[in-house]
Parts: structure tokens; C-alpha cells; sequence
């Protein structure tokens, strides 16, 4: 069965993915100046959002009842870290999805648009850092299997 742990850890890596293609695209698209790789990069940054939204939903829902000890703490701090990327991504969608729609094509808007979109990379680097930090250095969601010693396995 999968667990609300299983889900995130299956669904979060996706948006990391979608937002640091979107970026390069649009870090590429400064110096090549094409249409195609602005247009991706705006797509790849909303279906990246999308994908943070569901992978906070998941994260929320894996590590509810939790409240207290050093996980707690670890947690709370993954969790601070991804609420900050979640409205980093959402801000910066907005902001494209209005230059996208609206056709603005002043070079002022592009520069805090790509910042923001760097914001965003920053932010969910972090937030996958303390994530990685909470699996690997403090074990959660982590299930210890070990072997049934009690029925010897027969020769």
C-alpha cells in the first residue's frame, strides 16, 4: 500500500526536475534569444509549480502527527523551507504567466523575472537538502527490514 511517505518521495522529484530545466531554459534563451526556449521555460515553470503543490500536499500529509524530538525539528525545518519555495514558485509563475500573456517585453520585468525564477532554484535546493537531510541523516520514512531469525530456513 502506499503511504503518504511513498507518495511524496515519488512525486517530489518532478518538480525539482521541471524547475531547474525551466531555468536553464530561460538562462539559454538570455543569450540565443529564442522563442521556443522562453516559451518551455514558462511552461516547465508552471508545470513545476503545479508538481511543488502536490509534493507540499504530500509533504504535509506524511509527516502530520509529528511533534515533537530532533525529526520534529529537522521536519518542521523541511517543512518552513518548502512553504518559501512553494510561494517563490507561485510568485514567479504569476509573474511569467502576466509577461506571457500580456506580451510585455520590457527588459526591467525579464531581469526580476529571471531573479525570482533563480529564487526559486535557490529555495527548492534547499528545501531538498533538508529533505535528503531527514531520510538520510535522521531516517524518516526509512522501515528497517530485518531478516526473521526465528524460522530457520531448513537445508
Amino acid at each position: 500500500m502506499i503511504s503518504a511517505t511513498h507518495l511524496h518521495a515519488m512525486v517530489v522529484h518532478f518538480p525539482i526536475a521541471l524547475l531547474i530545466v525551466g531555468f536553464c531554459f530561460e538562462v539559454v534563451s538570455l543569450f540565443f534569444k529564442k522563442e521556443f526556449l522562453q516559451k518551455n521555460a514558462f511552461f516547465l515553470l508552471l508545470l513545476g509549480t503545479f508538481g511543488a503543490i502536490a509534493a507540499y500536499l504530500a509533504g504535509n500529509t506524511a509527516g502530520a502527527g509529528l511533534e515533537e524530538g530532533s525529526l520534529y525539528t529537522a521536519m518542521a525545518l523541511h517543512e518552513q523551507s518548502a512553504t518559501i519555495s512553494l510561494l517563490f514558485a507561485m510568485i514567479a509563475t504569476l509573474v511569467y504567466s502576466t509577461i506571457f500573456y500580456f506580451k510585455f517585453h520590457k527588459r526591467w520585468l525579464k531581469v526580476i523575472a529571471v531573479l525570482l525564477f533563480a529564487g526559486v532554484i535557490g529555495s527548492i535546493s534547499r528545501t531538498g537538502y533538508l529533505g535528503g537531510q531527514l531520510v538520510f541523516k535522521h531516517g524518516a520514512g526509512v522501515e528497517l527490514a530485518l531478516p526473521d531469525f526465528s524460522n530457520p530456513v531448513e537445508k
